[in-house]
């Protein structure tokens, strides 16, 4: 049972939280109680405090302006390359600019680094010292570069893509079937080394040969959350780790999602191996998927997310797409014709290449005696010049109307690359991938230890674009999926026509009929047709405005480690970040308003019980005791006899309140509303009363308006009366009062059981002593308690006859002295059935009425 103390405890009111379904009974299963037909607002839930807060997201976000330095490299499994990453990704060193067209200009002009600062070059030192001094164990980088890409510092996140950093092509590494972490400790070591103090790695995701690693400063590292890593092999048996993508999401400022896709792709250069990278890319499309976000006030969302679902998203790694439908040797001479010149007569590499160059039987291509006629620049090397006596002008040439620059040459050779075709095609990489200028050579295939001699091994690679940095925005993404769902409206409507012929649709449509075909049909592609001076605004998932620029995208061919160069991409980065400190200010704010709000549309009622309601006997409550119990006290309770309390509810709310009396806390002896020997009664009708007397029994209150419930406590079962004398049940309860989207109030009940001779054996009475059942001091009056037998015959029989005995009397007493009167000639013991009287029922003389009650109860 429920005790006194659990009673005030439970006394206080509880919160519930309010859902927009209609009230349910307690009880599991039950049908939903109908809704009352109310104008109540709606209670505001979480997320609707999320939103308000997210309304008020502009004064919590600040524009935050970032770099994002994104690196590929294809390190082709050999030793010591990570000594060369410190310098070409964290310090921007290693760049030919006269082969990379990055901030070239006239030689008595100065160069400058990627901030527009002035450098001095000459001390760089000289590609033929530089290959001639390559040893293992130590940086290739060229000595005095200054480093012309920003770096250190001046990044707040780097973001590194390395292919092969085992050998991927030893079938004990490509069938591994577990990832091997050792060979990835000294990328990690060397990055760390190399990174101004401070910063964090955020990430790190190896699958095999592949490894991302992920880098932030320190004042960007604590608003990056939401972090998830994931691989996805598409190598052996489409499945296997030699080739595939390890990718990295972030989630910055809680605002701005951002994606990292380091791919490396089927290699070879027949047509089934080009179909393989467009099918490894879908896969790694299709396959990826994150961890769930938490979406800045704490609610994990409830999928996660996969590649499409970002911000911005960045793919790179060695896509190995090569240029078609072009002899290698040609490619490889023609390119050659370029980077001779940065080397001097007579060094190892420049003989190299001469030696090449001199195998073609075309007789145009000039001599090592006149290298000035091909141009290794991009801008205004190429001149015409007109003498005088007095002056000379120098009139600089267009690279782009330059036949001998090498920006034209690279132009000649764009049209051909894979990569691009595709995209034409939208076979891979159409749904809104884009691409900065290429203006730097092709990255592969280069024999190691040198700057710029393409493959001269028996296999004569020809060069290709194969390490690639693509980037994608969210407004691209939905551009182009608008672009599909318009042509495929404009391809089904197309149909319709031409299914209903052409000259009926003539007839009845003026729109001028035409053959679509969205693989081979629009323009003409353009390499800078997405590369753009302005970024352009993006509206991110979250709804914030945000902007990213390319800055530079250039290879670094000065490292002479790999077959392959490294190559590496800025952004600038414009985003609205939280700022967490106002952020909590603002909900504060907003979820005080929100419970002001909701509180005074939220239904309210008041309950007072009415400690001094009359008894059966018209005698009012006396006990000192029930004004302070928090709830219902009847008092001193005796066997069939009745009591009553009143409760008067009543509407305190601005708003109209719907409430009624549930099934009880689950663990009640008997279950409903209320326990068997207390009955409710109300002064109107329910607003369901003609629905099943099972169901919830509802009332609707006006504000303002009130209720009365009357409450009866009536013990007559003469079981229930044995429980209480054996004090195996007590008269305490619980009450709850529901009211609909509000509060449930619960009305503790209390009373105390006067012990009754009712209910007893014989046995029992005899053994009660002198006082009466009341005066018992916890003694079992059962045999079993030492209380001997005290009476030959229960007292209360005793005391039965005697006032049987003075009943008798008094009524024979009255019967003479009404024997005059008409009709009591004869006394009711001598009438019919006489003889059981005054027991027999039929020989009573007084009619069931008001007057034999009150006699009754006299």
């Amino acid at each position: 049972h429920l005790d006194l103390c659990r009673l005030r405890i439970m006394s206080t009111r509880a919160e519930r939280v309010w859902s927009p379904d209609p009230e349910i009974r307690a009880t599991p299963g039950a049908f939903p109680s109908a809704p009352a037909d109310d104008s109540s607002p709606t209670v505001s839930s979480h997320y609707s405090l999320s939103q308000a807060v997210h309304a008020r997201r502009a004064e919590f976000t600040k524009s935050r302006t970032i770099r994002v330095k994104v690196g590929t490299w294809n390190v082709a499994a050999l030793s010591d390359t990570e000594k060369d990453v410190g310098g070409w990704f964290i310090g921007g060193k290693g760049i030919s600019d006269k082969l990379s067209g990055l901030t070239v200009k006239d030689e008595d002009d100065p160069r400058t680094d990627g901030y527009g600062n002035a450098l001095d070059l000459k001390e760089i030192e000289s590609v033929a010292d530089q290959e001639a001094r390559r040893k293992k164990k130590k940086s290739t980088l060229p000595r005095n570069d200054p480093g012309l890409l920003p770096g250190g510092d001046d990044i707040d996140i780097y973001v590194l893509g390395l292919q092969e950093i085992v050998d991927i092509n030893s079938a004990t590494e490509a069938l591994r079937p577990f990832v091997d972490p050792f060979p990835a400790k000294k990328w990690k070591r060397a990055v760390t080394e190399a990174l101004p103090d401070g910063y964090r790695r955020i990430a790190d995701q190896q699958l095999i040969g592949l490894l991302l690693l992920v880098y932030a400063s320190p004042a960007i590292a604590p608003t990056i959350t939401s972090v998830s890593s994931t691989s996805v092999g598409t190598g052996v048996m489409g499945y296997m780790g030699n080739k595939g993508a390890v990718t990295t999401r972030i989630v910055l400022g809680e605002t701005t999602r951002l994606v990292f896709i380091n791919c490396h792709l089927a290699a070879g250069t027949d047509k089934s191996m080009l179909e393989r990278r467009n099918w490894d890319a879908k896969q790694i499309l299709n396959r990826t998927k994150f961890e769930p976000v938490y979406d800045g006030s704490g609610v994990l969302e409830e999928f996660g997310e996969g590649i499409g679902d970002e911000d911005f998203a960045f793919w790179f790694g060695d896509l190995n797409y090569r240029l078609d439908r072009l002899p290698g040797e040609d490619v490889r001479r023609l390119l050659m014709l370029h980077t001779r010149n940065e080397y001097d007569v007579g060094v190892v590499s420049s003989r190299k290449i001469e030696s090449e160059l001199s195998k073609t039987s075309n007789k145009t291509i000039s001599s090592s005696d006149d290298r000035s006629s091909v141009d290794s620049g991009f801008s205004s090397n190429t001149a015409f010049t007109a003498s005088s006596d007095q002056s000379s002008v120098t009139l600089p040439v267009d690279p782009e109307f330059d036949p001998a620059s090498l920006q034209t040459t690279l132009s000649s050779l764009l049209p051909h690359d894979q990569l691009h075709m595709q995209m034409r095609l939208r076979k891979a990489f159409h749904d809104g991938w884009r691409e900065g200028p290429i203006n730097f050579l092709p990255t592969y295939k280069y024999d190691v230890g040198s700057v710029g001699m393409f493959d001269s091994s028996e296999k004569r690679r020809g060069p290709s674009w194969c390490d690639r940095i693509l980037y994608r925005t969210r407004n691209d993404t939905l551009e182009y999926e608008k672009k599909v769902r318009e042509e495929e409206e404009a391809k089904r409507r197309d149909e319709e026509l031409r299914a209903r012929g052409v000259a009926k649709a003539i007839a009845e449509d003026e729109d001028v009929l035409f053959d679509y075909d969205p693989e081979t049909d629009g323009g003409e592609h353009d390499d800078d047709e997405n590369h753009t001076a302005d970024p352009e605004v993006v509206i991110t998932k979250s709804g914030y405005e945000d902007k990213l620029h390319l800055d530079y995208y250039t290879s670094h061919q000065r490292v002479l480690s790999s077959d392959h160069k490294p190559l590496d991409a800025v952004f600038t980065l414009t985003y609205d970040a939280v700022d967490s400190e106002l952020k909590a200010k603002i909900h504060q704010e907003v979820a005080r308003e929100l419970d002001k709000a909701e509180n005074e549309g939220r239904p309210g009622v008041t309950i007072v019980v009415d400690h001094h309601s009359p008894d059966y006997d018209g005698s009012t409550n006396t006990d000192q005791t029930s004004a302070s119990f928090e709830g219902v006290n009847f008092g001193d309770v005796r066997y069939d006899q009745p009591k009553t309390r009143g409760l008067t509810i009543a509407n305190t709310g601005r708003v109209r309140a719907t409430f009624g009396f549930v099934d009880r806390p689950i663990g009640q002896q008997h279950s409903g509303a209320s326990p068997p020997w207390l009955s409710l009664s109300f002064d109107r009708p329910s607003d369901n009363q003609n629905a099943n007397p099972n169901s919830l029994q509802e009332y609707t209150l006006d504000p303002g308006d009130a209720l009365t419930v009357t409450l009866t406590l009536h013990i007559a079962d003469l079981d229930q009366v044995r429980r209480l004398n054996e004090h195996h049940a007590h008269l305490d309860d619980v009450l709850v009062l529901r009211v609909s989207r509000g509060r449930d109030h619960f009305i503790p009940i209390h009373a105390t059981w006067l012990a009754s001779a009712f209910g007893r054996s014989i046995d029992k009475l005899i053994r009660i002593p002198e006082g009466g059942v009341r005066k018992l001091q916890h003694q079992r009056p059962d045999g079993s308690g030492g209380i001997s037998v005290k009476w030959s015959a229960p007292r209360e029989v005793f005391r039965l006859t005697e006032a049987i005995e003075e009943l008798v009397e008094r009524a024979v007493a009255e019967w003479s002295m009404r024997a005059h009167e008409p009709g009591n000639e004869t006394p009711p013991w001598m009438r019919e059935h006489g003889a059981g009287w005054p027991f027999a029922e039929e020989s009573w003389t007084l009619d069931e009425g008001q007057e034999r009650e009150d006699l009754k109860l006299a």
